[in-house]
């Protein structure tokens, strides 16, 4: 058994909390801690009440380029790209710190979070390696996640040329459907 810092190790335990309670998986506690499997099953555990979820971390870079979840990658990556360039922040803490940004504007907006925090993560080490960059669109001017090395020129975002089906989700539907039986109801009754 190697020795190891009291401190360190706790600092260790403080970081894997805190990611476990933004959803962090499995995998990348062990990545960003030096705790072991064990010591994070048990914390995962403690602190969720239930086992981490089975299965490898998301690997592929098209995830981030459909509709819905390309538009919340990019809110993410704007706030990363600002608290980057305008903070001391560097590596996970900067994750962390545009990750509860992204869920307070998501959650401001009665939203659902599309982007889990592993994701993002895994979106911030798709960038590092060259795998996505940022393009901006034409129409409004926002920048948006795309592959790397895809031509940028005349590109359109998915907020300014929204697909048919967007928005048509089974919970939308469930909640226009409960506002127009709400709406039907107020008229019966005045």
């Amino acid at each position: 058994m190697r020795n190891k810092s009291v401190i360190s190790e706790a600092r260790d335990i403080r970081l894997a909390v805190e990611l476990i309670e933004l959803g962090a998986r499995l995998q990348m506690l062990e990545v960003e801690t030096n705790l072991s499997r064990e010591r994070l099953l048990k914390l995962y555990k403690e602190v969720r009440g239930e086992s981490p979820p089975k299965g490898m971390l998301p690997f592929s870079t098209d995830w981030f380029m459909t509709w819905q979840p390309n538009i919340h990658a990019s809110l993410f990556m704007a706030y990363y790209r600002f608290f980057k360039g305008n903070t001391k922040l560097v590596g996970l803490e900067l994750i962390i710190k545009s990750y509860r940004m992204y869920i307070d504007q998501i959650t401001r907006g009665h939203m659902d979070t599309v982007l889990s925090l592993t994701r993002a993560w895994t979106m911030v080490r798709f960038f590092d390696a060259r795998m996505l960059q940022m393009a901006t669109c034409k129409e409004c001017s926002g920048h948006f996640v795309s592959h790397a090395y895809d031509p940028t020129r005349g590109y359109v975002c998915g907020l300014c040329h929204m697909p048919a089906r967007a928005g048509k989700t089974r919970k939308a539907a469930a909640l226009a459907a409960a506002q127009a039986e709400a709406k039907a109801e107020a008229t019966t009754q005045a």
